[in-house]
Formats: structure tokens, C-alpha cells, sequence
């Protein structure tokens, strides 16, 4: 399939998402959609994938002129959309998900499960995404997830594919996995439209590069282009791709844990034994392949998870088993993994969720009653020193994109005094100029002699912003070393051998 954009414009009010953008993607191409949060980026998909209408401007397919009044449309002219946020019924099985609206019956209209898994079995062994038919989805680790996306689009015979911001959830081994995916499709002729702000998947695997900043086209470039040229085209401004960082000179012990032990949703123990101390003046990272217990030990430290056995003291003081309200009135600020489900009420505005875990405090509140004044304040300074990108601080936080989402959190909780800082997943989702930002509050934050833990799945930023790095495996931790150590001896760490330890 062959798709044009022509001058597509979108507008919301007299905010200009999109404005006269144009692009070609071709027949068996990788063209990726390079912009920083906010840029417009999924509005222009939206717009193609009919779940918004453009105001000016025409979509061409196959030199064909088309309109699409919603998605359904835009399926049956052979275009499918992975969405950032999984578009799936996490209670069905894959093969249901996949059929779901396209669904092969048999008497009484019942579903034909037979016929499904043998649909599902013939296009994913065509593509190279195996994956068992009769798995409940919501069982299934994030990267198979995203599999059972692509296998509904493509079962639905779809020629262009448009992937959302496909990486932003994914660890690096369902990274490189979903690279492999992509070369296949673009091999057999789909093409694809790759919408993302991580430079080096841009250079892996496009043809051809459009970057877009503020709903306009600045340009185009070749995959041969650097880091540091893509970076400065999709911010407008020169990015320092590194993290500068003082001298390490460790204090005292701010957070101590001993001996944990924390069971997941199915009663297994994810957590098994551990024991880390974080210092003041630090940033300890915790590396690891999602998945082998830093999700439950996060919670848990923070309070949204029950400790079996082992403490957790916050300058000598016992927080194991608190309530999240206590931990953060203890001093923690928390970032974490899930942005939607822990970290934001989506229905409120951008000002009030900058304030969700100080709604009682002064200036906020005084004499019981909420200081809308200072909230708005607040909401306003915030927005512009971390550049979320809203068109109102009383926007809905919901109607945000995801990095601008996890912009709001990261506000939140980097402008409050804190002992400790515990962060999952913390730049996730976000552009390299809000990364930039991002990592220099950390770095402040450590500087100013604070602690700060860090979970991170980004080998690059486990090894640049870390001072120390806490490798987990299995529930446990399989070593602790120092940020010189290479990224083959971590790797190793990472899948329990301890032949990568050292540095302590």
C-alpha cells in the first residue's frame, strides 16, 4: 500500500495540532514519525486512522482519495493502529481478542474457537509471532500483549500499520524482538508507520525519517544521521545526550531494607530475601529484565503491596506494612510503573493531579478549605518548568498524551521536599529533551544530598545516571557494581549469572 498525507490540519479550538503536514510512506517501507511529546504525532494517526476527522487536507491511498468516517473504515481499506495503550479484552483469550468484530461462527451464531486458533496459528507462524492462541491475554508478559495487537491488525488484512509509540512499555530483549517483527512485515511488503522519540530504535530500523515539532514538519533525514542532529531537529535546540553528573560521595544510609519478602497476585514469592541499603547522595539503579520481582518490591516499599517478612526503615524509622499515605508523609516520593493506574486520577485536571498527594497541606489547603489559588499557581509553574505539554492546567490529566502523563508525575513528585526518591520506569515514554530534564532534576535531587532508586529497564540510563547499580534475577539480587562495569557484565547479572558481579 501506497499512503499519502497531504496538508492534513487538526485543530481543537485555537490549538493547531496538526498543521499542513505531509508525508509518503511507500510499499514495504519503515517510515518512521519522529517528535517529542506533544508534538502532534498521535493526533496525525487518529486523523488516519479515522478516529478523528482532519479539518484541511486529504488522505491518499494507492493515489486514491479517502475519507474515513471511523475506524471501522479505515480497517476495511487495510489500515491497522497498534495503540501506546493496548486496545485489548484482558479476560479473552488471544484468539478472541484477534476475531473480535470479524468473528468466524458456526451454528447458533456461536464462535467457531477451532476455526480462530487455526486462523491465528496460519498468520502468526506468516509473520513470526508465535504465540498460543488459547492464552488468557491478561497472563501474558506486555511484549506477547503487543503481538496479539499486530496479529488482530493483521489478521483484519492489514497493508499499512501504524505503531503507536510500540516501545514505550516494552523491555529491551521485547525491543529488539519487536525490531525483528517489524524488518519481517516490511519484508513481505506492509508498510509501516513508526511513531516514536527514541533515537537509537529510529536508526535500527527505518528508511526513511520524518520529524515533526510542534504539529509542523521541520524536515526529514536518513537513518545514517546521529543521535545528537535527531535529537536537536525534534527539540529545536541543541540536547545533551549525556548525563553530567558531580562527583560520587556517598553519606549516610537514608533507606535500609532487610531481608524482604513479597508475594505477587498468584501467592508466589517475587520477592525472596532482599537486602539494599540507598545512601544519601546517591542514585542507586535497580536493572533487570521486567518481570523478576522490582514491580513487587517497589510496591511494597511504598506501601501499595503487604511485606511478609523483612523491614524497611526511612532514616531509621520503620515503614514496612505503612499505609502509601504514611510512606509519603515520611518523606518518599514515588514515580511509578503504571502511570494510569497508580499514578494519576485521569478524570482531574492536570492542577489537581499535581497536587494529589498534598491536597491537605498548606498552601493547598487552609483551615479545611482548598486554596484553589495556590493550586492554579503551582499547576502553572510546573507546567512550564517541566514543559507539559496541555492546552489548560484544567484539562482532564486523561486527555494527555502518555509522556506528557508522566511528565505530571514526575512534577509532582520532584518539586516536594524529599528524603528518597523511589521511581519506577521513570522516563518512560518521554522525548529526549524531556529525558534531558528529567535526569538533571535527579541529579539535583542527589546532589542536594538526598537518595534516590531508581528501577529502570534502559540499560543506557541504568549506566549513565546510576552511582551504584542493584541487579535483580529471579526475586533476588545477583549483584551490586559500579557504573564502569560493562554492559556485557550486567547482562550477565541480568539473567542470574554471577559471573558479571563485582564492583562490591
Amino acid at each position: 500500500m501506497r499512503l499519502e498525507l497531504r496538508g492534513i490540519t487538526k485543530r481543537f479550538g485555537t490549538f493547531t495540532a496538526n498543521d499542513a503536514i505531509s508525508l509518503t510512506v511507500e510499499p514495504g517501507q519503515i517510515h518512521c514519525l519522529l517528535g517529542e511529546n506533544g508534538a502532534g504525532k498521535s493526533t496525525l494517526m487518529n486523523v488516519l486512522f479515522g478516529l478523528l476527522h482532519p479539518d484541511e487536507g486529504e488522505i491518499l491511498i494507492d493515489g486514491e482519495p479517502v475519507r474515513f468516517t471511523n475506524s471501522g473504515e479505515a480497517v476495511r481499506r487495510g489500515i491497522g493502529m497498534v495503540h501506546q495503550h493496548f486496545m485489548l479484552v484482558p479476560v479473552f483469550t488471544v484468539a478472541e481478542n484477534v476475531v473480535l468484530g470479524f468473528e468466524p461462527t458456526k451454528s447458533f451464531d456461536r464462535l467457531d474457537h477451532q476455526r480462530a486458533n487455526e486462523e491465528i496459528i496460519k498468520v502468526s507462524k506468516a509473520f513470526n509471532l508465535e504465540v498460543d492462541p488459547e492464552a488468557v491475554v491478561e497472563t501474558l508478559p506486555i511484549g506477547l500483549q503487543q503481538r496479539v495487537e499486530i496479529l488482530k491488525a493483521l489478521n483484519h488484512d492489514a497493508e499499512l500499520l501504524i505503531l503507536d509509540e510500540p516501545t514505550a512499555v516494552l523491555t529491551p530483549q521485547e525491543i529488539d524482538a519487536l525490531m525483528d517483527i517489524m524488518r519481517s512485515l516490511a519484508k513481505a511488503g506492509k508498510s509501516i508507520l513508526f511513531i516514536t522519540h527514541k533515537l537509537k530504535e529510529v536508526k535500527a530500523v527505518s528508511d526513511v525519517i520524518t520529524i515533526i515539532r510542534q504539529g509542523r514538519v521541520v524536515g526529514t533525514a536518513e537513518p545514517t544521521a546521529s543521535e545528537s542532529e535527531l535529537a536537536s531537529m525534534m527539540v529545536g535546540r541543541d540536547v545533551n545526550l549525556n548525563v553530567e553528573k558531580s562527583a560520587y560521595t556517598p553519606g549516610r544510609d537514608v533507606m535500609e531494607i532487610r531481608d524482604l519478602v513479597v508475594r505477587d497476585n498468584r501467592g508466589v514469592a517475587a520477592v525472596n530475601g532482599v537486602s539494599l541499603d540507598v545512601k544519601a547522595g546517591e542514585i542507586l539503579m535497580l536493572a533487570g529484565i521486567q518481570g523478576n520481582g522490582q514491580t513487587e518490591f517497589v510496591e511494597a516499599i511504598v506501601g501499595l503491596r503487604p511485606v511478609e517478612s523483612g523491614t524497611v526503615t526511612l532514616n531509621g524509622r520503620d515503614i514496612t506494612n505503612k499505609s502509601p499515605r504514611e510512606v509519603l508523609d515520611e518523606g518518599l516520593g514515588h514515580i511509578p510503573e503504571d502511570r494510569q493506574r497508580d499514578g494519576l486520577v485521569l478524570t482531574m485536571s492536570v492542577a489537581d493531579n499535581l497536587v494529589l498527594n498534598t491536597p491537605r497541606r498548606q498552601p493547598f489547603a487552609r483551615h479545611g478549605s482548598r486554596n484553589l489559588s495556590a493550586v492554579r499557581e503551582n499547576a502553572e509553574r510546573l507546567v512550564k518548568d517541566f514543559d507539559i505539554r496541555t492546552t489548560s492546567i484544567l484539562e482532564p490529566a486523561g486527555s494527555l498524551s502518555g509522556g506528557n502523563q508522566q511528565k505530571v508525575i514526575v512534577a509532582r513528585e520532584l518539586s516536594r521536599d524529599l528524603e528518597i526518591l523511589v521511581a519506577s520506569q521513570p522516563t518512560r515514554g518521554l522525548d529526549v529533551g524531556s529525558i534531558e530534564y528529567v535526569h538533571a532534576q535527579m541529579v539535583k535531587h542527589r546532589n542536594n544530598g538526598n537518595a534516590a532508586l531508581i528501577v529502570s529497564s534502559e540499560l543506557d540510563e541504568v549506566l549513565s545516571l546510576g552511582d551504584r547499580i542493584a541487579v535483580m534475577y529471579a526475586g533476588k539480587i545477583s549483584g551490586v557494581v559500579d557504573p564502569t562495569t560493562s554492559r556485557e557484565a550486567i547482562g550477565l547479572l541480568m539473567t542470574g549469572s554471577t559471573e558479571g558481579e563485582g564492583g562490591e
